[in-house]
This record gives structure tokens, sequence and C-alpha cells, in this order.
């Protein structure tokens, strides 16, 4: 059984039940969105590249109740995650639920394994390389992310993280503002999964 650790770099720590926030836009110069983040103040951390496995549960479909669960490496870094439903309001707003667990391939793999034993089957994996940066804006904090996802392009999201259910609504009208002040304007609704799942299958039509 993998071992539960308390930090992972690069991963969040072991946390209760919050709400993600955030919006998802096309972007094709990376370069612009960099320079108006650190002219606010943002600090950035090292380039990572990510490669998230999606699994389908065993006894409900998760493309029916919106609901994500996936695992994610990180260099050598492993983390279960879970999204629920999708919220109401105008951004993208889940409750997500994120566990690390050891380091290392052989750790990934009884991992993998355990999950196999339950039901659980992988859906698609998705990679990319994301650069990550912090800002504090109107005494709130958000993570910007730029994103190259393989075979899907260049992205940037915005996104909040909110313990409070009563916070959602300033949380998101906070979110939609940070992405103006970024000069955001190309919304992509979808996910990474969904787009890589249609691009699957334009692929195998064609």
């Amino acid at each position: 059984m993998c071992e539960l650790l308390t930090h992972a770099s690069g991963l969040t720590n072991v946390q209760d039940m919050s709400y993600e926030i955030e919006q998802k836009y096309r972007c094709l110069n990376h370069e612009i969105v960099a320079t108006r983040l650190l002219q606010l103040g943002a600090l950035h951390s090292p380039s990572v590249q990510q490669e998230d496995t999606y699994l389908a549960h065993p006894s409900r479909d998760f493309a029916q109740t919106g609901e994500a669960f996936r695992i994610r490496r990180v260099g050598d870094h492993n983390a279960v995650t879970y999204k629920g439903p999708k919220q109401s309001g105008p951004t993208k707003t889940r409750r997500e639920l994120e566990i690390p667990f050891a380091n290392g391939e052989q750790h990934l793999e009884r991992l993998r394994q355990l999950f196999d034993a339950l039901g659980f089957r992988p859906v698609l994996t998705v990679g990319k390389v994301r650069t990550s940066y912090h800002l504090t804006h109107d005494g709130r904090a958000f993570e910007v992310v730029l994103d190259d996802a393989d075979g899907l392009g260049t992205f940037v999201e915005v996104e909040a993280i909110v313990e409070d259910q009563g916070d959602l609504e300033a949380a998101q009208k906070a979110v939609i503002a940070v992405s103006k002040a970024l000069g955001l304007t190309d919304l992509e609704p979808r996910s990474y999964l969904r787009m890589a799942l249609e691009r699957q299958a334009t692929l195998v039509d064609s």
C-alpha cells in the first residue's frame, strides 16, 4: 500500500475538501501573460512536467455525474485527486480533494495496481508542461498556470481555492477580474480530459 505523505514538492498537501474556482483560456503567447503577472507582483515556480491519468469508476459514469478522478505525477511526486460536480456560477467551480502519496515510479505503479484491484480503469493520460505563478490580488491568493498540453495547445488557468461556501460568489468574481487584468479573452470551457477524448475520437474517425 502506498505510504501517505504530509508534503510533496509540486503537489498540494493533504487538505480538507475545498472548492476550486477556475477559468481556462487558450493563449498563443505565454510571454505576454508572464510579463503581466510579474508586473502585478506574482512569483513563479520552475516549469514542471505533469502527467494526469484519469480513471473510470466501476459503478458510476463520471461523464454523467460531472466528477473526475485522477492520478497525477509531477516529476517524482505522486498524488490522487477527486473533483466533484460543477457548482453553479460564472466560473468552473468544483469541490476538490487531493492526497499526495509516496514518491517514485514504484509507488506510482502500486497505486495503479490498488485502483485496478478496486475496479477503476484508466481512461486517458494527459501530459503537459506547467509553469505556476502565485499572485495576491485585492487580498486574495490566486494560482495562475501556463500550460503547454500535449497535442492540445497552450493555455492559461486562473484559479482560487475557497474553504467557505459562502465565499464562492465573491471568489468567482475575483477570478474573472484577474483574468481580465491579464488580458485573457479566449475562454475554453472544456477540461483537458474532454479535449483529449474529442481529439482521440477525431483521429480515429479520420
